[in-house]
């Protein structure tokens, strides 16, 4: 039996209990960390980042390819999409947008917050996101063990809090 390209995207995604957890991809990831969705287009096949698929579908809008969407939460597997910006984790955005975000949250490398994915280069990015999807898929949405799994932290060392 054939399933449809939406069944085979949300067979790919694991919903927070919570309205407004994050939605995870745990289908592909590329090697930026982000996730891929293969769709057949025109007869051919390509890869599309699951957080714009996501976005196109349950919001109706047909991204224009220089419109790039925000993480809200900063989770490079998160797909939570919706139409209403309160509950959406992603958002349209330009570049200017994009590096202004980035540099409010202290997300580049001089930036004086030290945060999950401040400054970390691509292939250890790829690797915290493949690190939490394999926690999210063997476990369960737990997070502390996600939290472990985004900081590239062993869960059993103790933690201040």
């Amino acid at each position: 039996m054939l399933i449809s390209e939406q069944e085979r995207f949300w067979s790919h995604v694991i919903k927070g209990p919570a309205d407004n957890d994050c939605w995870l991809w745990v289908g592909a990831v590329s090697d930026d960390g982000y996730g891929r969705f293969w769709v057949q287009r025109g007869g051919k096949q390509r890869a599309v980042r699951p957080q714009r698929y996501s976005y196109e579908l349950l919001t109706g809008l047909a991204l224009p390819r220089d419109v790039l969407l925000l993480h809200d939460c900063d989770i490079p597997l998160c797909v939570h999409a919706d139409i209403d910006l309160a509950r959406s984790h992603v958002w349209e955005g330009d570049h200017r947008k994009n590096m202004l975000d980035r540099e409010q949250k202290g997300r580049t490398v001089n930036g004086a917050t030290a945060w999950r994915w401040r400054g970390l280069p691509r292939a250890l990015r790829a690797e915290r996101s493949r690190a939490l999807r394999q926690t999210v898929l063997e476990h369960g949405w737990d997070p502390a063990l996600m939290s472990a799994a985004l900081s590239g932290t062993d869960p059993e060392h103790p933690r201040l809090f």
